[in-house]
């Protein structure tokens, strides 16, 4: 019968049946949804009003998110809503305000050479410039900790069936502690 994006066919607020008035018209026509999975990028373009084309991603693997309250963004592949390999992340944080980001304390070789990488040489108003940023950068505890395992959770803002593109943000504040809640509320039953 085909979908349809008509409202002709549904019924009235009071319960009613609308009489059809005339029979399905071209731009009234409905699609499947894309169903977007997790896998080698696979993207089938479509047609549509005008000769324009709308990009159906049926699989992806990667996209654009970024961190909004540091400002940047980066290019990084994803596991279902749990994203991975933030490295861009980690290395910019670390070079804009000179402190470590997500590091574990294990030995005390291991602190000095983050210590060496952290604190190279630079010139006298470079380094005032560091230690300037270095008080500004306070990360949530539950960012921090998602930073220590390598995987964070993110919210995908675009529309893959639409754009055929995969990107968004990284959870933080009152968000990301719902979503936490809501992960371990499941995870105990």
């Amino acid at each position: 019968m085909g979908i349809s994006r008509d409202s002709w066919h549904k019924r009235r607020n009071t319960g009613g049946k609308k009489k059809a008035i005339r029979k399905k018209r071209k731009y009234e026509l409905g699609r499947p949804p894309a169903n977007t999975k997790i896998g080698g990028k696979r993207i089938h373009t479509v047609r549509t009003r005008g000769g324009n084309q709308k990009f159906r991603a049926l699989r992806l693997d990667s996209g654009n998110y970024s961190w909004g309250s540091e400002s940047m963004f980066s290019f990084n592949f994803f596991l279902f809503v749990v994203t991975r390999e933030y490295v861009p992340f980690f290395a910019r944080f670390e070079a804009h305000y000179a402190v470590p980001l997500g590091r574990k304390k294990t030995s005390k070789a291991v602190e000095s050479e983050e210590s060496d990488v952290l604190n190279k040489k630079r010139s006298n108003h470079c380094q005032r410039k560091m230690d300037a940023r270095k008080g500004p950068s306070k990360i949530d505890p539950h960012l921090e900790e998602q930073f220590t395992t390598g995987r964070l959770y993110a919210c995908v803002a675009s529309r893959p069936g639409q754009s055929g593109r995969c990107d968004g943000y990284i959870l933080e504040g009152k968000e990301l502690e719902f979503y936490v809640r809501k992960i371990k509320a499941k995870k105990a039953k």
